[in-house]
C-alpha cells in the first residue's frame, strides 16, 4: 500500500475517532527549523550533554549557563521560528473538537503558539524560567538574559530554564495527564519522534493496550512501527497532516 492510499485510511480512522490524541517529538520540530538533540546534526555533537545535568548546573553554573544561553536563547532570538503545517493541523482539530491533548516531548512552546490550549509538556518548556529556591516561575522573555543566570526577583535565588535537565524528574501533571490522554483516546498520532527516550516511549504503548488505533508519521520507521503501529507515513508532518485533513470528513 503506498502513502496516498494510507493517508486516505488514516483520514477514514480520524474522522470516525471521538478522541484524538497526538503524540510529538523532534522531528516536528525540526520541520520548524529547530534542529534535533541527537542524531546526525544534533545539538550534543556540538556540545557535552552533561552541561544539561541539573547537577551540574548547581555546581558550575556559568560554565553550564554559558552553553544554555547560547544553545537555547540566543540561538532562537536569531531565528524565525514559527509553528509549521503540522502545528497548525494538530491545533485545528482541538477547536474543531476531535483532538483533546497534545503529549510533546519538545521544549520550544510550539503547540501553544499555534493554538493547542491542552499540551502535556513532558520535557517541560524553555519559554519559561523557574527559581530552583522558591520555585516562582516567570516569561522568559520578561527577562534579559545577561552573561550571568538570572536570580529570582522574589527571594533572590537562581533561577533555571522551566525543562527537564538530565537528573531531574518528568513534571506530575505532564506525566499522569499524558497517561490518562493515552487511556481514554480512540486514536493516538505519533509524530516525528524515534521511540528511544525514556519515559515518554512508554505512553504510545499504553494508548494501544487501551484500544487506540496508531497511526505513525516519520521520516523513517522507529521503535513502534512494527510493533504497535497500525498506519505508517513515511514523510513529513507538515505534508502529510494538512493532506490527512483535507480528506477527513466535516
Amino acid at each position: 500500500m503506498n502513502n496516498e492510499e494510507k493517508i486516505k485510511q488514516a483520514a477514514e480512522i480520524l474522522s470516525k475517532a471521538k478522541n484524538i490524541v497526538g503524540f510529538t517529538g523532534a522531528g516536528t520540530s525540526a520541520e520548524s527549523g529547530i534542529p534535533p538533540f541527537r542524531g546526525e546534526g544534533g545539538i550534543w555533537n556540538q556540545y557535552d550533554p552533561n552541561s544539561l545535568d541539573i547537577d551540574f548546573y548547581y555546581r558550575h553554573t556559568k560554565e553550564s549557563w554559558k552553553i544554555i544561553r547560547e544553545v537555547f536563547y540566543n540561538f532562537f532570538s536569531n531565528k524565525d521560528i514559527k509553528p509549521n503545517p503540522g502545528h497548525l493541523v494538530l491545533a485545528k482539530w482541538e477547536k474543531e473538537g476531535r483532538l483533546s491533548s497534545v503529549i510533546t516531548q519538545n521544549i520550544d512552546d510550539l503547540h501553544t503558539v499555534a493554538g493547542n490550549t491542552v499540551v502535556y509538556e513532558f520535557h517541560g518548556n524553555m519559554s519559561r524560567f523557574v527559581c530552583t529556591k522558591c520555585g516562582h516561575k516567570v516569561d522568559a522573555k520578561s527577562l534579559t538574559l545577561t552573561e550571568e543566570p538570572p536570580r529570582c526577583a522574589q527571594c533572590g535565588g537562581l533561577m533555571k530554564p522551566d525543562f527537564i535537565f538530565f537528573g531531574e524528574g518528568i513534571p506530575e501533571d505532564a506525566y499522569y495527564g499524558s497517561v490518562r490522554a493515552a487511556e481514554n483516546c480512540d486514536a493516538f498520532v505519533i509524530i516525528g519522534t524515534s521511540g528511544q527516550v525514556s519515559p515518554a516511549n512508554m505512553i504510545p504503548g499504553i494508548a494501544k493496550r487501551n484500544g487506540a488505533k496508531i497511526i505513525e508519521i516519520n521520516m523513517e520507521p522507529s521503535t513502534y512501527t512494527n510493533y504497535i503501529t497500525d498506519i505508517y507515513l513515511e514523510g513529513k508532518s507538515g505534508e502529510i497532516l494538512p493532506a490527512i485533513d483535507a480528506l477527513m470528513t466535516r
